[in-house]
C-alpha cells in the first residue's frame, strides 16, 4: 500500500471524527402503514453488553452510547417489497478468518490462485438477468453492485475499517463512512482496495498480479411526511491482472517445474486484462395510500473490457499464430489489444403494495443498450420489454409463500416460486434465457466468431429440510437441474451450444453440532451425479466438502471472544475447466485432472469489545502429503504455505 493512499486513509479517520455529533434516525414509529413489517435483526452471535434491543442511548452516567444497533443499514431489496428490515453491524467471528471473496464463498469458486484473479461458479447457476448480458463475468465477484450495496440509517457518524494483510503481499482494504445530514436525509461511501503480488513468478516486490480500486457513493432521503423515499448510489470499479497464463507445463518445456511458486515459469510477462465499470442506480417510489405505491428504478451501466498483450517476446508462443486483426489499417501483428464496450439503460416502472399480509407487484421494464468492439463489422445494439409481477404471503414469521415472474418480449422468461416453513423450505425456477452477447459475436485478435444461438431453458427445483436438535443442527438439501442448449466454450476456446439436455442430481448436507460448551463443528458435504447428452459440458466435482472444528467461547472474564481452529476443503478428482487470458473466459479441457487434495487451514479469530482479529495459517498440511501441493484451475498452483493477518473495526462517533 503507498504511502499516499495510507495518508488519504488517516485524512479520511480524523475527518469521520471531527463530523461526529448527536443526530437522529429514520422515524421507526408513524411510518406509513404500507411497511409489511419493519424490524430490527439482531445478529444472534453478537454479545455486546449494554446494548439489548432499542434500549435507551443513554448510559448511567448520562452519556450517549454508539455501538452496533445505532448504526443500522437495510438494503433496496427490502424498501421495494415494504420489508423494511435494519440490520446492526456485524460483529460475529463465524467465518471471519476466510475474509477474501472466493474463501467466504466456503470456496465455490474457481480462480486462478490468487485474491482478484478470474473466477467461476464449480456449480451452475441460473442467471439473474433474462435479457442481453455482456458475457465478461470472469471479475464480478468483485464488483460491489449498486442493488446490492447497503443504505444506513444511523445515529451519529459511522466508520468502518477493515485491512487485510495476507502472506505474499496479498493485501485488502475496505473503508466505510455514513452520517445522517438530518433523520431522513443520510449520506456516505465505500471504499475497496486490492492489492495482490504475483504468488508464482513475481519479479519484483511490487510485481503485482492484480491491482484494484473501487469505490460508491450512496444516499437515501425519506419526505417529511413519509411518502415518497429516494435511494441513489454510484459505483465505480476499475480492476487491472497483469495475467501469467499459468505455468509452462513440463511437457512443454523440460526446464518448468510445478509447485516452486516464485521461481515458477510461466507463460506471460506482459500481458495485462483491464475491467472498467461504472454505474449509476435510482430507486423512489410514492405511497399514494396504504395498499398502493408508484416506483421507479433507473439504472445505467457502462463496463469496458479491454486485453492488452505484446507479441514481440515469449508471450507470443502461448497465442494463436495467426493474428485476425492484421491490416493495413491496423497492425496487430506484434501487438493485441482486445477492447469490447458493454452498455445499458433501464427503467423499471410499477406499483406495489401490501394489504391484509399480502404484498403485491407489478411493473414494466425497458432495457436499452449495445455492446461494442474495435472490429465489429455491424453494431450489436439491444431493446429489450419486460412484464412482471410478484405475489409474497406472509402467514407469521416463520410459514411464508410467494412467486414472482419476468417476460421478457418474446421468448424468454423466468418464474420462480418459494415456499418457507418451519421445518421445509422449497423453490422452483423455470427460465428462458439468453446467450450472451459475447457468445453471439466476438472480434478479437486471436478468435472470431458469429452465431445464432437459441435460447437456453432451465428447470431447477431445490429443497431443505431443517431438523433442530438440542445441540445439533442439520440441513439435509437437494437439487434437481434440468438444462438444455446450454453455450459454453469448448475445447477449442469458442463459444458453442449443447444439442440436449443435461441432469443434475444434487444432494448435500450441512451440519452444525455443539460439542460440550466450547467446541464447535461446521460441515458441509455435497454429492453431485450429471446425465443426459450434454453432461460432458458441465465440469463439476462429484463430491465437496468442507468442515471445521473450533473452540467457540469467551475468555479472560468474558472481555475476549475466541475461535480457534482448522477449517479443511476437499473436492474429488474432476478436469477443471481451463482459463485463457485473450477472450477472459474458462473453457473445457480433457487432459489435466485437477486432483483431490485436502487443504487444512488453522485459524484463530477474536474480538475485543467491537474489534475483530484474524490470524490464520493457509495450507497446513503443506509437505505432509503424497503430492506436493494443489491445483486450483490447470496450471494455476493453489497456495503455499501462508500467514494472513486481518482487523475490522467501528468508530460509531
Amino acid at each position: 500500500m503507498n504511502k499516499r493512499f495510507l495518508g488519504f486513509l488517516f485524512f479520511l479517520t480524523i475527518a469521520s471524527v471531527q463530523f461526529a455529533f448527536a443526530q437522529r434516525t429514520i422515524p421507526r414509529t408513524g411510518q406509513n402503514t404500507n411497511q409489511q413489517g419493519n424490524r430490527e435483526v439482531t445478529d444472534p452471535d453478537e454479545e455486546e453488553e449494554g446494548i439489548v434491543g432499542r434500549r435507551s442511548l443513554l448510559d448511567d452516567s448520562t452519556k450517549m452510547v454508539y455501538g452496533p444497533k445505532t448504526s443500522l443499514y437495510f438494503y433496496e431489496k427490502d424498501i421495494k417489497r415494504n420489508n423494511l428490515i435494519l440490520y446492526p453491524q456485524d460483529t460475529a467471528l463465524t467465518n471471519f478468518h476466510n475474509y477474501d471473496p472466493v474463501g467466504k464463498s466456503n470456496w465455490k469458486y474457481q480462480d486462478l490462485g490468487n485474491i482478484g484473479s478470474a473466477t467461476k461458479s464449480i456449480y451452475y447457476e441460473i442467471p439473474d438477468v433474462i435479457g442481453a448480458r455482456s458475457g465478461f463475468s470472469a471479475y464480478d465477484l468483485y464488483y460491489h453492485a449498486p442493488e446490492n450495496n447497503k443504505y444506513f440509517d444511523t445515529k451519529s457518524p459511522f466508520t468502518e475499517m477493515s485491512a487485510f494483510f495476507g502472506g505474499g503481499q496479498r493485501n485488502m482494504l475496505d473503508l466505510a463512512f455514513a452520517r445522517n445530514i438530518n433523520s431522513r436525509w443520510n449520506v456516505g461511501f465505500d471504499l475497496h482496495t486490492i492489492r495482490a503480488r504475483k504468488t508464482l513468478n513475481p519479479v519484483a516486490r511490487d510485481d503485482n498480479m492484480v491491482s484494484q480500486t473501487s469505490y460508491s457513493l450512496h444516499t437515501n432521503y425519506r419526505s417529511e411526511n413519509g411518502k415518497y423515499w429516494f435511494l441513489g448510489n454510484f459505483s465505480r470499479m476499475l480492476h487491472k491482472v497483469n495475467e501469467i497464463g499459468g505455468i509452462i507445463p513440463p511437457g512443454i518445456d523440460t526446464t518448468s517445474v510445478y509447485f516452486t511458486y516464485e521461481d515458477a515459469k510461466v507463460w506471460l510477462s506482459n500481458t495485462q486484462a483491464s475491467d472498467l465499470r461504472q454505474e449509476y442506480r435510482f430507486y423512489h417510489e410514492y405511497s399514494v395510500r396504504d395498499e398502493l405505491q408508484i416506483y421507479h428504478i433507473f439504472d445505467q451501466k457502462n463496463k469496458d473490457f479491454t486485453l492488452t498483450a505484446a507479441l514481440t517476446g515469449s508471450d507470443s508462443l502461448f497465442y494463436p499464430s495467426t493474428r485476425l486483426n492484421a491490416t493495413l489499417e491496423n497492425t496487430q501483428s506484434d501487438t493485441t489489444r482486445n477492447y469490447s464496450d458493454f452498455k445499458e439503460w433501464g427503467n423499471e416502472v410499477g406499483f406495489k403494495g401490501s394489504f391484509k399480509g399480502f404484498y403485491y407487484n407489478a411493473h414494466a421494464k425497458f432495457r436499452a443498450g449495445r455492446m461494442k468492439s474495435t472490429f465489429y463489422p455491424d453494431k450489436n445494439n439491444f431493446n429489450e420489454v419486460y412484464l412482471g409481477g410478484e405475489l409474497i404471503g406472509k402467514i407469521s414469521d416463520k410459514w411464508s409463500i410467494s412467486a414472482d415472474g419476468e417476460y421478457l418480449i418474446p421468448g424468454a422468461f423466468k418464474l420462480h416460486g418459494l415456499f418457507i416453513s418451519p421445518w421445509l423450505e422449497v423453490d422452483y425456477t423455470k427460465a428462458v434465457y439468453k446467450p450472451t452477447s459475447m457468445q453471439q459475436m466476438y472480434y478479437g485478435n486471436h478468435y472470431q466468431w458469429e452465431n445464432d444461438f437459441g435460447n437456453v431453458g432451465v428447470d431447477q427445483i431445490r429443497g431443505v429440510l431443517k431438523l433442530d436438535f438440542d445441540k445439533i443442527q442439520l440441513r439435509p438439501s437437494v437439487t434437481i437441474n434440468r438444462v438444455n442448449n446450454y453455450v459454453y466454450f469448448n475445447e477449442d476456446r469458442k463459444a458453442e451450444q449443447a444439442s440436449g439436455e443435461a441432469f443434475m442430481l444434487i444432494p448435500g448436507l450441512k451440519a452444525k453440532v455443539r460439542i460440550g460448551r466450547k467446541f464447535q463443528w461446521d460441515t458441509e458435504v455435497i454429492y453431485t451425479q450429471i446425465s443426459g447428452e450434454a453432461s460432458d459440458k458441465f465440469r463439476i466435482p462429484k463430491f465437496y466438502g468442507n468442515t471445521k472444528f473450533y473452540f467457540d467461547s469467551p475468555m479472560f472474564n468474558d472481555n475476549v471472544y475466541v475461535q480457534l481452529g482448522l477449517d479443511i476443503r476437499y473436492h474429488s478428482d474432476y478436469f477443471a475447466e481451463a482459463y485463457f487470458p485473450s477472450t477472459q473466459q474458462f473453457y473445457l479441457q480433457n487432459s489435466f485432472n485437477v486432483y483431490a487434495y485436502p487443504v487444512a487451514d488453522v485459524f484463530l479469530d477474536f474480538r475485543i469489545n467491537r474489534t475483530r482479529v484474524l490470524l490464520k495459517y493457509n495450507h497446513l498440511n503443506s509437505g505432509l502429503m503424497n503430492k506436493e501441493g494443489y491445483f486450483i484451475t490447470p496450471d494455476y498452483t493453489g497456495y503455499k504455505s501462508f500467514i494472513d493477518l486481518g482487523i475490522t473495526w467501528y468508530l460509531f462517533d
